[in-house]
């Protein structure tokens, strides 16, 4: 098959599931599981507030609904889903012509039960994330587009699907090889992803979430906010860069929570001139300096 033909076939298959997504309610559909995970989230904002000065309707509260919506959709629909396929099809070809390889899998665990595999699955992609985000942070090309996320100065549940496109594009590349190499045979990756918007949101929320010795291993509200501090150790490119998990950074000495963080500053030095509309933000990065 032509790669054009490919790119075809994936962009009509994306916008019929899209299509079926939102006409077709069922178990495994992540438009509508977004939806009821953002509303809780929302509600236990509402009911619970950590800070409690900050609006209901925070600044930017429908820049980031949109954020979600755009990222985890309409970016696909765009052309990202097809585009991607085809990428998988060229890197497979190149790879079988090149060195003769047709089959990535180096270590099968597709015969394991399915909770293992899942949560092998979680672990590997969590760590993959991690050391990602770190590159977002210490690139100095990759941090303009990292700091759309960064550019929030109010935190809430939706700022955490409030990212540029090109960070979805860094991910799936960097996590496709790793991942390829390794035979997952599940077909409920669901559970995993959904676990990850639901922590994800939580980590964003203005709420207080004390977590006891669970700190360790998972993120949280309290850690989080300090990831998105202004104020940064000397000579830091970050801190706290955990997506689901804690554990990477106290293992990895990159925790940094000096204080309780519920009123500090967000953002980063030129925050306040930093554009607030969502094409100009996704346009920023592309422009040159002044």
């Amino acid at each position: 098959m032509e790669y054009w033909q490919i790119f075809q076939n994936s962009f009509e298959g994306y916008a019929r599931y899209l299509r079926h997504e939102i006409s077709t309610p069922h178990w495994s559909n992540y438009f509508y599981w977004l939806i009821a995970i953002s509303v809780l989230v929302y509600l236990l904002e509402l009911a619970f507030p950590w800070r409690k000065n900050q609006a209901r309707i925070r600044e930017d509260f429908w820049l980031d609904a949109f954020y979600m919506f755009f990222n985890f959709f309409l970016f696909g629909l765009i052309g990202y889903a097809a585009l991607s396929d085809v990428f998988v099809h060229v890197f497979n070809d190149l790879l079988y012509s090149l060195l003769g390889i047709q089959n990535l899998v180096a270590i099968n665990v597709s015969t394991l039960p399915h909770w293992t595999q899942l949560l092998i699955l979680f672990v590997i992609r969590d760590f993959i994330q991690w050391n990602t985000h770190r590159l977002l942070h210490r690139s100095p090309w990759l941090w303009q587009f990292h700091k759309v996320h960064h550019s929030v100065r109010e935190m809430g549940f939706a700022a955490h699907l409030r990212y540029h496109f090109m960070e979805t594009i860094v991910y799936r590349t960097i996590e496709y090889m790793p991942l390829a190499m390794i035979g997952f045979g599940i077909q409920d990756f669901i559970l995993v992803h959904l676990f990850t918007i639901v922590i994800g949101h939580l980590n964003h929320a203005n709420i207080f979430l004390p977590l006891g010795p669970l700190k360790y291993i998972f993120n949280s509200p309290q850690m989080h906010i300090w990831h998105h501090s202004k104020e940064l150790p000397e000579g830091s490119h970050g801190v706290n860069y955990g997506l689901t998990l804690s554990l990477w950074d106290y293992i990895f000495g990159t925790v940094w929570m000096p204080k309780d963080g519920r009123d500090i500053t967000l953002g980063f030095d030129e925050v306040d001139e930093y554009p607030h509309g969502f094409l100009s933000q996704v346009l920023k990065p592309f422009q040159k300096k002044s």
